[in-house]
């Protein structure tokens, strides 16, 4: 396949997803709130496994941006007005389901992704939190309702960082680029600093500071983190928050009868070149 099929193609996979990414449908589509997402090159159904015999495709709200180079895969809840940058990841192929709250944000390089909930048919203890952030035994009535990663409201998801379930994360929590969050309870309006780590089946209570560069590995070393009021990012997260709801909005509301208008030309582009002879 030579240079001239090649580019059109490209370009025809990149504005679709960035289509779909917007939500943008035709007047049969669905009106609801939620939609059902069809199978695109960056947003579609998981495969069917040993540890995950359901096959569920992504529910995003109709009001969230997802960029066409973020990647969205099987049984994840994409929030209202929700960002999810390029690069960004929710792989919910694995442990499931994956749920990320309204207004949060999901920066460049972030991956969302947990360790299988069940094996053959049969829960696994701990693998699994309520939506309050209980953990959840195998046994648990609760657990089928459960999140393998359950991420709030207005939560941000800095640049490179890193949610490995089991994992959940309270309402108007920031999370610093490079850090990393797996086996693990992060409280509401919690602030961790860049290139932190929080795991080991620690809980961090509310409105706790983690300082740049923390390991917290032991709940006696989560106990002693001091207070988000007074620390260089009590304020962070607001100010993110703003910058991130406005991109989400603004992208939203782009010329998009003119992309779909490239669309259009790109693919009549491509199917007359496929059928050119190469040189």
């Amino acid at each position: 396949m030579n240079k001239y099929v090649i580019i059109p193609i490209i370009a025809v996979i990149a504005i679709s997803a960035f289509l779909i990414g917007q939500n943008v449908y035709n007047s049969s589509a669905s009106q609801t709130s939620t939609s059902s997402t069809m199978p695109w090159p960056n947003i579609h159904q998981n495969v069917q496994t040993d540890f995950n015999n359901k096959i569920n495709s992504p529910q995003i709200e109709n009001d969230s941006f997802i960029h066409p180079f973020a990647v969205v895969i099987g049984d994840c809840h994409i929030g209202k007005m929700v960002l999810m940058a390029p690069t960004s990841v929710c792989r919910g192929d694995e442990g499931t389901p994956i749920f990320i709250g309204d207004y949060s944000n999901v920066q460049d390089g972030v991956i969302l992704h947990a360790l299988e909930t069940t094996i053959d048919g049969q829960n696994i203890d701990n693998r699994r939190f309520s939506a309050g952030g209980d953990s959840l035994l195998a046994n648990d009535s609760r657990f089928d309702g459960g999140y393998a990663i359950f991420v709030g409201s207005k939560v941000s998801l800095a640049h490179d960082s890193m949610v490995h379930g089991p994992a959940w994360v309270g309402n108007n929590t920031f999370v610093g680029m490079k850090s990393l969050i797996f086996n693990a309870k992060v409280g509401n309006s919690v602030a961790i600093g860049v290139s932190s780590t929080i795991t080991n089946g620690v809980v961090i209570a509310d409105n706790k500071f983690v300082p740049p560069g923390s390991v917290i590995v032991t709940q006696e070393q989560a106990d002693a983190l001091p207070s988000r009021i007074g620390s260089a990012y009590e304020n962070i997260n607001k100010d993110v928050i703003h910058v991130n709801e406005n991109l989400a909005d603004a992208y939203n509301h782009q010329d998009i009868e003119k992309i779909k208008h490239y669309r259009e030309i790109l693919m009549e582009e491509e199917g007359m070149i496929t059928t050119k002879p190469s040189p």
